[in-house]
């Protein structure tokens, strides 16, 4: 099911004179229709996939996909108008093989029963696409109108495509409309959300029994990937789609090849996904008894982390919120900590972070159904890593803290 507020984009659309959009990402095809666009999208060239959404909630979405993704959107929502193009993998519905002197002919006559009679592209044929996405425009009458399309992913050389093969359309930049729509989150989004967070610090809960000196970093991850499958598995958890992971230990914070040993400073910045949806959690411990200077700085990431979780709440500005950390670090004394953002969105992006940034002089203002990630990290050769993360779901009243695990600098080498 798609997770669109179709309200919301009309608002959205009418407010910037846009009749609808067009949207090229495979993640934003995902959103919009709630199902992948299938593998001709690996190339992450425009036409694998489409989706189409008008501005009036009261006509069709429609999709472009391939002829092997086609049917599974088809049955997700019989009223998506879809429209399919041919990809490079040969296929053939052989369930009701014809009688035939042989099986090479009796399974050509149901290539040609079913019109799979002509040759295949290498890939995908980027022109088909486009010149199905062509006719939908011209069918819902939109071939001369003001299209917003996602052009923060568009490659140019396909948007002189399209713009050739289309050009009686006013393209613009349909980029901002798409990142607010997908900064408010669906229940179902939420959910997904919850559950990554949840597998996620499973997998630290677990790995946080195995640290014993001379664990390596590639242990520690190992260690915390087999927590989050067990975990996913004992409770039957089937939508697990991946998980990240940078874990540091010891006094370079981009170390690699760091071992566990008294006064290990190790941090865990980690993220599960549940169908596609990316969690992202941090937690710091030490091995022993931390550095006198790791101790001081921890103690000031833990009340400029505090500062702005007071600070994170609905109708309030994301750089108020970068305001208030860095405040607090500058009433600690660091009058050099400079951190371009102090935290981010969390959704389906193709990496863990998305819009909109707690950054400085950012005026957007925090809604309810946002899920964001606040953060205070430290990174410095010869202390190591230093980082609190927790992911909030903003609601109507206030914050919700999803994580459970405390943002102490736990001794592990006591915890147990």
């Amino acid at each position: 099911m798609s997770d669109l507020d179709r309200i919301r984009a009309q608002s959205l659309m009418k407010s910037q004179g846009i009749d609808a959009l067009v949207l090229f990402q495979p993640e934003n095809f995902n959103y919009a229709t709630g199902a992948p666009g299938g593998v001709a999208t690996m190339w992450r060239r425009a036409g694998a996939a489409i989706a189409i959404v008008p501005q009036s909630p009261d006509e069709r979405l429609a999709a472009i996909a391939s002829d092997m993704a086609a049917p599974a959107l088809r049955r997700l929502d019989s009223g998506l108008d879809v429209r399919e193009h041919r990809i490079w993998i040969d296929m053939v519905d052989l369930s009701a093989l014809s009688d035939g002197s042989s099986t090479a002919d009796r399974v050509t006559r149901a290539y040609r029963e079913q019109g799979l009679v002509h040759p295949r592209p290498e890939s995908f044929d980027p022109a088909v696409a486009i010149g199905l996405l062509r006719d939908v425009l011209t069918e819902r009458g939109l071939a001369k109108a003001r299209i917003g399309v996602d052009f923060d992913f568009l490659p140019l050389a396909d948007f002189r495509n399209l713009t050739s093969a289309i050009p009686d359309i006013e393209w613009v930049d349909g980029s901002g409309i798409v990142q607010r729509l997908r900064a408010i989150k669906s229940s179902a989004e939420i959910e997904r959300l919850r559950l990554a967070c949840h597998l996620a610090e499973e997998g630290l809960r677990h790995m946080i029994q195995a640290v014993t000196g001379g664990t390596t970093v590639k242990q520690l991850s190992d260690t915390w990937r087999t927590g989050v499958k067990q975990t996913a598995e004992a409770s039957g958890i089937v939508n697990l789609t991946g998980h990240w992971d940078f874990i540091s230990v010891g006094n370079d914070p981009w170390s690699l090849t760091g071992v566990v040993e008294d006064g290990s400073i190790i941090k865990a910045d980690v993220g599960c996904l549940i169908d596609g949806y990316s969690s992202d959690t941090a937690r710091t411990f030490s091995f022993g008894t931390p550095t006198p200077i790791a101790q001081d700085v921890f103690a000031a990431l833990e009340a400029a982390f505090t500062a702005g979780l007071a600070a994170m709440r609905p109708g309030a500005t994301f750089g108020s919120v970068h305001a208030a950390v860095l405040g607090e670090m500058r009433a600690a004394g660091f009058a050099e900590y400079h951190r371009g953002h102090f935290g981010h969105a969390v959704g389906a992006n193709v990496g863990m972070e998305e819009w909109p940034f707690i950054s400085a002089g950012n005026n957007e203002i925090i809604e309810p159904g946002m899920v964001l990630a606040l953060e205070t990290p430290f990174y410095a050769k010869g202390v190591g890593a230093l980082m609190i993360e927790d992911q909030l779901l903003v609601t109507e009243d206030g914050i919700e803290v999803m994580n459970a695990l405390p943002r102490d600098l736990i001794d592990l080498s006591k915890a147990r």
